[in-house]
C-alpha cells in the first residue's frame, strides 16, 4: 500500500515508544490516513522491539 509520509517531528519529543507511537498516529491521521492506513502502521510498528519501531517510523513518515 502506498501513502503519504507526512512530517513527524520527534526532536523535543519524548523517547518512549508510547509516546512515538502516539505522535504517529496522531500525524497520521492528521494526515488524512484511512483507518486501515493507521492500523497497518500500528501492527508493523509494534510487531517487535524499539528499533524496529524507529524503523517503521522512518519507513511510514519524514522524520525529523
Amino acid at each position: 500500500m502506498t501513502i503519504s509520509k507526512p512530517k513527524l517531528k520527534l526532536a523535543g519529543t519524548d523517547g518512549n515508544a508510547f509516546a512515538l507511537l502516539g505522535a504517529a498516529l496522531r500525524t497520521g491521521k492528521k494526515a488524512g490516513w484511512t483507518n486501515e492506513q493507521v492500523e497497518e502502521f500500528k501492527v508493523r510498528a509494534t510487531k517487535s522491539d524499539y528499533d524496529h519501531l524507529l524503523r517503521t517510523l522512518q519507513h511510514y513518515f519524514d522524520a525529523e
